[in-house]
């Protein structure tokens, strides 16, 4: 047999059973968290056209994505981000209307990385999108959301950096720097590396004012008093106004009395083009990056067709459950309550009380078939199962409490009896 059919391709994984069952947990507590706020679960395409991604929205770099033929030579692509595909939909199903749409997913994405980052190439993602709201209220709503689903898997040391593309956008076109510069400035700011940051300003023919306040942009990060000082370093309108909108949206945030995780990072530009608004990524210890990444992007759908304001957010699950696990944050899965054994003259009736017992909700796992009591004692102690209930004959049934050991022994008429009740 060729052993490289026994591994999977580098940034694929197989998930066993424990981590599996863990991961369903999270993802379900995460998606209640969502349900409670209104929103309803909907699926899209693993894979799309091509120009979903690729047109003007600039979501994810054409050479991340996994691109192939469909049989009439359309070029397609694994979601590398599912926010576009939501998008498309809402377009499609929900263009001419004009209420606010609350969407929430659970998906796998797929990124083709560089071998050398070590990252997941197809990673789980659970996130909403807000549609046709363009309040504070809305952008306050979702930060507060990506912070109650931390919360609801167990995590409690987290902080939610929140931003604003407007405010750098500002600064940006003050300065009147162009699209030939602009690619290196975002990612020196996003990151911090202040001496290549202000080699690249010096070379640049900008005012000194607006040029100290574009090298300071990396150090505004902290927390609401930086909102102050970055006040302080601008009359751009713009810029001003992004301010504005960030402490109301602080403001709001207190309601929610989530506040405590919240700090500011003015310098989190990477991603401007994309964002328009308020953006916001999460980080924990236990991981290098962040595990949730959110935002406005009021002109999204305009390219589908549908002009509608628009934030949301996308927690990305197999980081969270890296961090879980480093902290030792213990989530509890489900477990087998129950081992059922019987010889081939009981399996009716052994099988009719399992069943009617699993109907009532018990988890009955079938016993090791053929093997002695002891046998199926030893696996039930290995996989933490509750108990064994072995049918020996049509009127006994003997029940054995696989961690103290106590066995009792009941009659089957009985038991079928109290299960009738």
């Amino acid at each position: 047999m060729n052993d490289r059919l026994l591994h999977t391709p580098e940034g694929v994984r197989d998930i066993h059973c424990n981590e599996t069952a863990t991961k369903v947990e999270i993802e379900n507590r995460i998606l209640s968290v969502f349900h409670r706020h209104g929103f309803k679960q909907v699926q899209t395409p693993s894979f799309e056209y091509f120009d979903v991604y690729a047109r003007d929205q600039k979501t994810t770099d054409a050479r991340m994505m996994y691109r192939f033929f469909d049989r009439d030579g359309s070029i397609l692509c694994l979601r590398p981000d599912i926010t576009p595909s939501i998008a498309r939909f809402a377009s499609v199903y929900y263009g001419m209307e004009h209420t606010p749409k609350r969407f929430a997913y659970l998906g796998n994405t797929y990124r083709n990385n560089e071998s050398y980052q070590l990252k997941l190439k197809e990673f789980t993602q659970a996130g909403v999108e807000l549609i046709g709201e363009d309040l504070p209220d809305a952008d306050a709503e979702t930060v507060a959301m990506a912070v109650n689903g931390f919360l609801a898997t167990g995590l409690t040391e987290f902080q939610i950096d929140l931003g604003h593309a407007g405010f750098f956008r500002g600064l940006v076109e003050e300065a009147g720097i162009g699209e030939e510069y602009l690619g290196e400035l975002l990612r020196l700011v996003d990151e911090k590396n202040y001496i290549a940051l202000e080699e690249l300003l010096e070379s640049l023919s900008i005012g000194e004012e607006l040029k100290e306040t574009l090298l300071q942009l990396p150090k505004f990060f902290g927390q609401v008093e930086v909102l102050e000082q970055a006040r302080k370093s601008t009359k751009n309108p713009k810029s001003l106004a992004a301010l504005d909108r960030l402490e109301q949206v602080y403001e709001i945030l207190k309601s929610y009395e989530v506040d405590r995780y919240i700090s500011f990072d003015l310098g989190m530009v990477s991603q401007t083009e994309y964002y328009t608004g308020i953006i916001f990524r999460g980080f924990t210890f236990g991981t290098g990056v962040s595990i949730v990444d959110g935002g406005r992007y009021d002109s999204l759908l305009a390219s589908f067709g549908m002009d509608a304001p628009a934030i949301g957010f996308a927690i990305l699950i197999d980081e969270l459950l890296n961090a879980l696990e480093r902290q030792k944050i213990q989530i509890p899965i489900p477990q087998v309550d129950t081992l059922l054994l019987y010889a081939p003259e009981t399996r009716a009736t052994a099988v009719k009380v399992a069943q009617t017992l699993r109907m009532d909700g018990m988890s009955i796992e079938t016993g090791l078939l053929g093997a002695d009591f002891d046998t199926n004692l030893a696996y039930g102690r290995k996989n933490n199962i509750g108990g064994i209930m072995q049918f020996v004959s049509q009127k006994e049934v003997h029940l054995t409490n696989i961690g103290t050991g106590k066995k009792d022994v009941v009659d089957v008429d009985a038991l079928l009896g109290q299960l009738q009740l």
